[in-house]
């Protein structure tokens, strides 16, 4: 069957809300979203809120910022609606229910009375005997008087476990790697429906895929070993499994395991490697670089490009390109790749973008002056964040001066860079106006006066206006900054000189 298949295309995320949004979560929502996009289908949020103990509320506002911060605005789903309702899957209950018995009563699943202790005690033993863990279908083929005993002493409290097949093999088609086979001797009955009357994973997504009409999967390769539980849970149903693809695992930078699940960011190397999507804003990345970068973990443009915009994406995406290998995360080129994305900005928006950046850090940063910056700064930064460093001495309301040392030039001492500033001060204050040119001339003219290299005058006047050794150009820099607290920046260079 084709990718596509017949039926219109509609996939679905599915996240669980336990935690902030992990960055390889971030990735299957792409692929996806690009997915759908490619075919003109429809892309559904679909929340799996069933695990109440592992619920984290603070999750919610995280996914779905994050998800709309990236550009990946869902067509079905939570805040949008759809006619395949209700999203959350805490909402749906009565309807897995409903399923859950129809199994039963068809001989398809049973109801299982074990305790919480009398499971324990199944794994020692099995770990005993060096035997694969798993339950061992004690209640599977329980006599009916035994079976109504047990619901009496347990007061009807039960679990609901499905009846794998006990012979045979189960195979499953992957889009990106062909028949997947499994021995059903080595398959549990699983857990379908919970003492508490909620469903499991697997339960709860076959039967919303079901309803929801979803046409394609396209989930982690972590699930690969439930490909085989749903396929026989559809059998059971009667209903057409959706196609399914089982996306490669991203690997640490170092090609080392998998990306860490932590819930924040490791060092690999001596670098900070970000795995949570808000560490990957709050680190100064913007959203089109997150969208590029994480396309090109497992997917392939083709044409040894590495940068393209999403609309080429979704023009040329499909599964085919989808190496089933796993992807190392290749975090140092992030930057890179930012740096590229922030390149090309209009400065308006960058401006914009890099207001809340600036305020975060406690300076008051208008938007006016931090448009006249971003000239300045634009080619020189690869995260948000870099401007900080770069150009925060434009904006701060306490100047702290550099140390004396500092100001001092190669091959110069404290009584020639003391006078050398002295002068610089006479010429700037009496400048008809306060342009960069205006300044550099006045400056070049100066250093063959005084002869000295341009380096060393402008190095001490870098220092003395910024208190950094690096900085964006230097005029342009203190045409900004403007004459009045240009001139006075540098009579405190000049006072820690004497």
């Amino acid at each position: 069957m084709s990718e596509n298949g017949s039926l219109p295309v509609r996939v679905r995320f599915a996240p669980s809300p336990t935690g902030p949004f992990h960055i390889g979560s971030a990735r299957t929502a792409l692929f996806n979203w690009l997915f759908a996009r490619h075919h003109g289908g429809t892309f559904i949020l679909r929340i799996e809120d069933t695990d109440r103990k592992r619920f984290d509320p603070d999750a919610m506002p995280l996914l779905l910022d994050g998800l709309r911060w990236l550009g990946l605005e869902w067509d079905e789903g939570p805040e949008v609606g759809g006619e395949y309702g209700p999203y959350f899957q805490s909402e749906r209950s009565a309807l897995y229910q409903e399923w859950a018995e129809w199994l039963v009563e068809h001989d398809l699943a049973y109801r299982c009375y074990c305790t919480e202790e009398r499971l324990a005690e199944v794994r020692e033993r099995q770990k005993a005997a060096r035997q694969d863990p798993g339950y061992d279908r004690h209640c599977r083929t329980l006599a009916p008087e035994e079976r109504a005993r047990l619901h009496a002493e347990r007061g009807g409290e039960h679990v609901i476990r499905f009846k794998m097949p006990l012979e045979g093999t189960t195979t499953v088609h992957d889009i990106l790697r062909d028949d997947i086979t499994f021995d059903n001797r080595r398959l549990q009955d699983l857990v379908l429906l919970k003492s508490d009357g909620l469903p499991t994973y697997h339960l709860a997504n076959v039967v919303d895929d079901h309803f929801m009409a979803i046409s394609h999967i396209l989930r982690a390769e972590e699930w690969i070993s439930s490909a085989p539980v749903h396929k026989n849970l559809y059998a059971a149903f009667g209903w057409e499994m959706p196609q399914i693809a089982h996306l490669p695992v991203i690997l640490n930078p170092s090609g080392k395991g998998k990306l860490s699940k932590r819930s924040a960011g490791f060092t690999e190397g001596g670098r900070k490697v970000p795995v949570l999507l808000h560490e990957f804003q709050e680190a100064g990345y913007v959203p089109e670089a997150i969208v590029n970068f994480l396309t090109n973990v497992g997917w392939s443009f083709g044409d040894d490009r590495e940068v393209f915009t999403v609309e080429e994406t979704i023009a040329r995406f499909d599964l085919k390109r989808v190496n089933p290998a796993g992807s190392v995360f290749p975090v140092e080129k992030l930057d890179w790749l930012n740096g590229v994305y922030l390149r090309d900005m209009a400065p308006e928006r960058l401006a914009a973008l890099l207001q809340p950046v600036f305020e975060r850090a406690g300076y008051r940063a208008e938007l006016d002056r931090l448009t006249q910056v971003v000239p300045l700064i634009q080619v020189r930064i690869k995260t948000l964040n870099d401007a900080l460093d770069m150009a925060g001495f434009l904006f701060t309301e306490q100047f702290v001066p550099a140390p004396p040392e500092q100001l001092v030039p190669k091959k110069m001492d404290a009584a020639a860079t003391r006078a050398a500033l002295e002068r610089a001060l006479e010429m700037l204050e009496g400048l008809p106006d306060w342009r960069a040119e205006t300044q550099e001339a006045a400056m070049r003219a100066l250093v063959e006066e005084m002869g000295l290299k341009a380096g060393q005058l402008f190095g001490a006047l870098r220092v003395a206006t910024t208190a950094q050794a690096v900085s964006p150009p230097l005029f342009e820099s203190m045409e900004v900054l403007g004459r009045e607290a240009s001139l006075a920046r540098i009579r405190l260079a000049i006072d820690s000189l004497a």
